[in-house]
This record gives structure tokens, C-alpha cells and sequence, in this order.
């Protein structure tokens, strides 16, 4: 079968002709249909993250390359081990790729997405820029009746990572939630945070037309953080009081710098993105504000169960503007790189 492989960081996807894999005991393969392009993605193609003091490369997290990239996959399930119970050959799934050890006390509570020891697929482990990705158990799999593929492939990652992002800025029942960037994850977090309360949400981004975009889709008020009044003018949104809860998407120091200075007493700050960089914080606002300044890395398995639930009954619609093919990996990549996305991209194998 054909899958695109990062054989080493910055160097093209390589196109290649790899064994097909037959599944045993509880593995499941999966004709893949539909691969979301992720942020993480290109960070695996580029090597690395910048930490800000030093770049973190991917290897050093246990990466190996010649590695397929791809984790937000959506396909038929191809062939199944003895062992499978509960699908069948030809269902529709959405893959969960954030697997872990399995034996650790996180991943036995099902916070696998949080294991310290990772076998993440299209991470560690070969994903979905490929016609078809062998997943190691049949739990990893959810049926998506209903669902259009291409759409679907988000709710693994970006979609996922929104959804429990937006559940950790409602922890303090906000009366104004800032959403910071209207790529495909802020728009994503546009979508649940409206679905799920009734805050005012405010957008903020650099680019108008992502932010008609986040609009349209239930943000209360848009803001483009270019103007030199932005901060005044959100201010001004929560009466001078700050925000209560913001999700930044973006993470890079500046959306930081400007997250700090916009939260209000009590209030909770969720950094989501992979940016990189570092930005100097005032210790002492932190207690005395009694700020909540915490990650969001994903969701469990459970939680993307919920996200289908949402998608199937049509409260939340993934935004696919850009459909590339396996040969057009590296396009794909380079189109994100260079922000000519706006929502989420796919691959078709």
C-alpha cells in the first residue's frame, strides 16, 4: 500500500510503498478514507518545538523516523483480529490515536491521552497519511454513523482538543470567554463554546476574514488583535472587568502577554497551542489575582465519544475547506505552514 513518510525532519514526504499489516487479537485495519492536517504534523515534519530557550526535538520524545505522520483518521475497518468484538468489517469509524502504555495509572483511569510513555498514532506509532493504518486495539475506534468523513477526521485532535479545552474554561461558569485564534481549532471552540453556555464569546484573531468566519458560527463579538485598541475594546466587551476565561489557540508569547493582562480576578487561563516560544509573567499577579493558568492537551477517549454525540446531532459542524491527495502531502503541509487554511484540510488516500 502507499503512505506519504517523513524520513527525516524538513526533508519532503516521501511517497512509498510499505506492507500492508494483518490484524491479530483485538487489532482492527482500517481502509482509510479521510486524514485530517494538523498543526501537530507539520511540528513532527519540522523536527521539533521551539521551547523559547532551545528547540525540542521530536526524537528526543522517543520519535523514530521513517514515521507515517497522521492522526486524525476517519476509514472503513479493512479486516479484523479474532479477538474483535462490537464492529464489524465495512463500519464507518473514527479512529482514536492517542493511545498510550496501557498500564500506567493514568491510561488505567482512560487519560491515555496523558500517558507519560505515548504510542500515539501518526506519532510513534504509523498514522493515517497512508491507504490504510493498522490500530492496535478495536476500543481505539468509535462508529460515526451519519458523519461525513472528511468533516469527522477533526473530532480525533483538533476538535477533541477544543472540546475539553472549552470544558475547562466553563469550570468557573464565565460570564465572557475570550476564544484567542479562528484557525480550525478556535473555530471549532466557537462552535462547542456555543453549544455549551451561554457567555458572551469573543474572538480574536489577526485575520478578518477567519473572524467573519468565527462569527458565523457564534461568536457574540470579534476582535482583530492588529488594531492598536484591541485590548480596550475587549475590555470594554466585559465592562471593564476583565475576561473570566480564556482559550488561547494560538500560545505564542504575544496572544500570552495579551491574555495576562486582559484576565480578570478569579479568572482561568487554558494555553492550547504548540507555538513555542517564552514570555515573562509577573509572579506576583498570580496570587494576588488568584489566576488558573493551565494546558489542554487533547481529550480521553470518552470525551471524543461525546464530541460524535454533538456532531451527529448537528450541534457542531467541522469546517473542511481544503481536500488534498496522498501525492499531495507535502502541499498540504506547506499550504498550513504558510496559513492559506482556514478550518481544517484533509487528505484522501
Amino acid at each position: 500500500m502507499k503512505a506519504a513518510q517523513i524520513i527525516e525532519p524538513n526533508e519532503p514526504l516521501r511517497i512509498n510503498d510499505v506492507e500492508k499489516s494483518n490484524p491479530q487479537g483485538n487489532q482492527v485495519l482500517v481502509r482509510v478514507r479521510s486524514t485530517g492536517v494538523c498543526h501537530s504534523d507539520l511540528h513532527l515534519w519540522e523536527g521539533g518545538y521551539d521551547t523559547g530557550d532551545g528547540f525540542m526535538k521530536v526524537t528526543d520524545r522517543g520519535v523514530k523516523f521513517p514515521v507515517t505522520p497522521g492522526h486524525e483518521i476517519v476509514g472503513t475497518i479493512e479486516e479484523c483480529g479474532s479477538s474483535v468484538q462490537g464492529v464489524d468489517v465495512g463500519d464507518l469509524v473514527l479512529v482514536y490515536p492517542w493511545i498510550g502504555c496501557e498500564v500506567c495509572p493514568t491510561c488505567k483511569k482512560g487519560d491515555t491521552n496523558l500517558c507519560e510513555a505515548p504510542k500515539s498514532l501518526g506519532v510513534f506509532q504509523n498514522g493515517g497519511y497512508a491507504e490504510s493504518v493498522l490500530v492496535p486495539d478495536y476500543k481505539f475506534v468509535a462508529k460515526i454513523d451519519g458523519l461525513d468523513p472528511d468533516a469527522a477526521a477533526s473530532l480525533a485532535c483538533s476538535g477533541l482538543t477544543a472540546y475539553t479545552a472549552i470544558k475547562k474554561a466553563l469550570a468557573n461558569d464565565p460570564e465572557n470567554i475570550l476564544i484567542v485564534g479562528a484557525g480550525g481549532l478556535g473555530l471549532m471552540g466557537v462552535q462547542i463554546a456555543k453549544a455549551l453556555t451561554n457567555s458572551n464569546i469573543i474572538c480574536a484573531d489577526l485575520d478578518d476574514q477567519k473572524l467573519d468566519s468565527a462569527k458565523q458560527l457564534g461568536a457574540t463579538h470579534i476582535v482583530n488583535t492588529k488594531q492598536h485598541d484591541a485590548i480596550t475594546k475587549i475590555m470594554s466587551i466585559c465592562n471593564e472587568k476583565g475576561v473570566d476565561s480564556i482559550v488561547d489557540f494560538v500560545n505564542a508569547p504575544p496572544t500570552v502577554k495579551m491574555d495576562l493582562s486582559l484576565i480578570r480576578k478569579r479568572g482561568n487561563i487554558i494555553l492550547v497551542g504548540l507555538f513555542g516560544g517564552a514570555v515573562e509573567i509577573p509572579l506576583v499577579s498570580i496570587p494576588l489575582k488568584a489566576i488558573t493558568i493551565q494546558g489542554a492537551y487533547t481529550g480521553n477517549y470518552n470525551d471524543m465519544v461525546e464530541l460524535i454525540k454533538l456532531a451527529q446531532d448537528g450541534v457542531i459542524n467541522p469546517i473542511v475547506s481544503k481536500r488534498y491527495s496522498l501525492d499531495d502531502a507535502n502541499q498540504a503541509l506547506e499550504d498550513l505552514k504558510n496559513r492559506k487554511i482556514i478550518g481544517r484540510a484533509v487528505i484522501n488516500p
